[in-house]
């Protein structure tokens, strides 16, 4: 039976163009997502749509001298252009200033209201004269009151951490304008929160989420309080309330309810009005939120409490794989900084399919990952061409000039044949429980590990020689098997290089789109015996290393030296004598397993073979390095070390690694270094 599935990305804000961290955070997952269950016969629904309201909109509007209108309507056509450009297939892609969102968004208020968690207040907000407007947290600095840090947030201290309300900011002024900021009264609506606290409590104890979710949404749950959910602006969506004029509702509030509202909209279009009710009001549907983790307390607490106060029956999360930060180079994007990456003219150097593999092979999906010029070229080359493109075109050109362009079939298999099809059907269920698992960096490993396996099998069998020999039925089984893991790569890399797969599948002589297959059947890896495949074509283009000189020198360009961070050294330890060093028995390790530990957010319990015995050992890298990455791996190990105990359980030795800080560590991988050999 087809299991209904609502999956919405985080709604961009209307008020900047986007960037690759923002893709590969909540975008691209989304999408590797959706393709795969449309794949596998569900009834799936992908919403998404433009974040339209706020302050900082009026802002950058006034700015820029156009009215707030017509300054989302432009990055609402840029994003939606970029979307398109990387094939997200939504079902419907919205936005916030259509009139069917307003109406939805003050229903749910007055349902909140009318239920008795609204309450009316009366207090002193920031306020700027020179741009006549209250400002939110966000839009405010000025001098920490705990450290005198004199460029501090509105609702934290960066260097001192210290938390505190924007009015308790010693001359606090504009980050907009840098003008000053007074105290002035206001009345505004706030929703008791705290009023949530069992109901959320009881609701998220049992619920899925990763990690860090769970463990951030707890907490965030245990210190809830009344939050205010209206703004002094003209621009927003009008509280419905007669004693609220000019008053609105503030962003962070009316966006999530854009998910309802976006799935109410295609409902319109495609001619049924109802059927949006078929997922929000069915409890069987699985709703599934992608968003980056800033985004984490609006969708695991506030949306849902909010959800709780309504008087429907509104359909609540049931995941929410929030992905961590994808830095450029080291650094956060940053269009002010021009630490950023010209997307219109990066889409004229690299395809579609590149640019989508690369992201899902660094998805922050359990630490911040690197966008590096250097390892897209080698990804692409390497992965994409070296070994993927390699080994369609390698098969392909063989049937093209010996088998006359026909698909053979197979006849009795070896025990060679027989283990690589097992390997093609493993492989394929590992897919499975990648895509399943939102697991898109895992997936691209899947895919070139098949790639791989082709080719081994490909080498191994040596069709060039059971031709020569007239071997055939080896020759036609051995082709045959290659056809199958072909169509086999082909499913398993559609989510997240919809366009290539699509060409490989038709290389194969299938006339139809893999949109319109079923994951089950394809699976099967039926071929069309006798029947001729397409002329054989390069699937994937060389990146040559001056384009990605060219991408470099741009970013160096575009920063001043004034612009870049200042590198500082940690000083060296005391000198020690070479007997202190030959004291260290430093051993290659093999890393068989690797864990996170329960309740911690940076150690992994890791068992490595040396050689002569296996060791457990608990390392501080979790913040960098993603457990599944390590597996397979060898690494050097500081083997005499004494052992201890760190969260009750026991290490029994180091891992080598280098950074600055634990969110920026790497680990130096051996390749033909036996284990428990000696490093020195």
């Amino acid at each position: 039976m087809k299991e209904k599935i609502l999956i919405t990305s985080a709604l961009p804000y209307a008020n900047g163009p986007l960037h690759f961290g923002h893709i590969a955070g909540a975008y691209l997952p989304a999408d590797a997502y959706a393709r795969f269950e449309r794949l596998k016969g569900n009834d799936v629904l992908y919403i998404c749509g433009s974040d339209e309201y706020g302050v900082a909109i009026t802002m950058s509007a006034d700015i820029n001298k156009r009215t707030p209108q017509e300054h989302v309507d432009i990055y609402h056509n840029l994003n939606k252009k970029l979307f398109d450009k990387l094939n997200i297939s939504f079902d419907n892609y919205s936005r916030t200033t259509w009139s069917g969102h307003t109406k939805t968004a003050q229903d749910f208020f007055l349902d909140l209201y009318n239920n008795g968690y609204i309450e009316k207040k009366v207090e002193d907000h920031l306020f700027s004269k020179e741009e006549n407007t209250f400002l939110a947290d966000r839009y405010v600095v000025g001098t920490c009151p705990k450290c005198g840090y004199d460029n501090a947030r509105g609702d934290e201290c960066q260097k001192c951490s210290a938390s505190y309300e924007a009015s308790d900011l010693k001359n606090p002024r504009s980050k907009i304008t840098n003008s000053p900021l007074i105290l002035k009264p206001s009345t505004h609506w706030y929703l008791r929160f705290d009023k949530f606290k069992d109901k959320l409590n009881k609701w998220i104890k049992d619920k899925p989420f990763k990690e860090n979710v769970l463990n951030f949404s707890k907490e965030y749950i245990n210190n809830l309080k009344p939050r205010a959910i209206t703004r002094d602006s003209t621009w927003g969506i009008p509280v419905p309330l007669d004693e609220a004029k000019g008053k609105v509702l503030y962003v962070w509030f009316d966006a999530p309810i854009g998910y309802i509202s976006a799935t109410k909209e295609w409902a319109k279009k495609i001619g049924d009005e109802n059927k949006w009710k078929d997922y929000w009001f069915d409890p069987k549907t699985k709703l599934v939120n992608f968003i980056g983790k800033d985004n984490i307390p609006f969708h695991s607490v506030f949306f849902p409490a909010m959800i709780m106060g309504q008087n429907k029956e509104y359909k609540l999360v049931d995941d929410i794989p929030a992905n961590e930060f994808l830095m450029l180079e080291g650094k956060q994007f940053s269009k002010s900084d021009n630490w950023y990456i010209d997307l219109e003219d990066f889409f004229k150097n690299f395809s579609t399919d590149q640019i989508r593999y690369y992201l899902a092979s660094i998805a922050p999906e359990n630490h911040d990952s690197d966008f590096m010029f250097k390892d897209f070229l080698s990804k692409c080359n390497s992965d994409l061409v070296g070994k993927l493109g390699n080994f369609v075109n390698r098969v392909l050109v063989f049937i093209k000039n010996n088998l006359d362009k026909k698909i053979v079939d197979s006849k009795i298999l070896l025990d060679e044949d027989k283990k690589f099809l097992n390997d093609i059907n493993y492989l394929i269920d590992e897919a499975n429980n990648a895509y399943s698992s939102y697991k898109l960096r895992k997936a691209t490993q899947i895919i070139m590990e098949l790639s791989s396996k082709g080719n081994i099998y490909f080498d191994f069998k040596k069709p060039w020689v059971l031709k020569k020999e007239n071997k055939t039925d080896e020759l036609h089984t051995t082709i045959n098997l290659c056809l199958k893991c072909i169509k086999a790569l082909s499913l398993i890399s559609f989510p997240i290089i919809p366009t290539s797969a699509n060409e490989i599948y038709k290389l194969l002589g299938f006339n139809d789109d893999l949109n319109n297959q079923n994951w089950q059947e394809v699976k099967k890896l039926e071929l069309n015996v006798n029947k001729s495949i397409l002329e054989p074509k390069l699937i994937f283009k060389k990146v040559e290393g001056k384009m990605i000189d060219d991408e470099i020198d741009k970013l160096k360009d575009t920063n001043e030296e004034k612009n870049l961070p200042e590198k500082s050294y940690e000083p060296l330890k005391d000198e020690i004598t070479y007997p202190d060093f030959d004291k260290m028995d430093f051993r290659v390790g093999y890393i068989q397993e690797a864990h996170k530990i329960e309740k911690s957010n940076k150690l992994l319990k890791i068992i490595v073979d040396i050689g002569f015995e296996k060791r457990q050992i608990v390392s501080g890298i979790a913040k960098s390095i993603n457990p599944d990455d390590l597996i397979g791996k060898k690494v050097i190990v500081l083997a005499n070390l004494k052992p201890t105990k760190l969260m009750g359980i026991e290490s029994q030795g180091m891992i080598i690694a280098a950074g600055d800080d634990v969110k920026n560590l790497e680990i130096p991988f051996l390749e033909k270094v036996e284990k428990g050999s000696i490093v020195s």
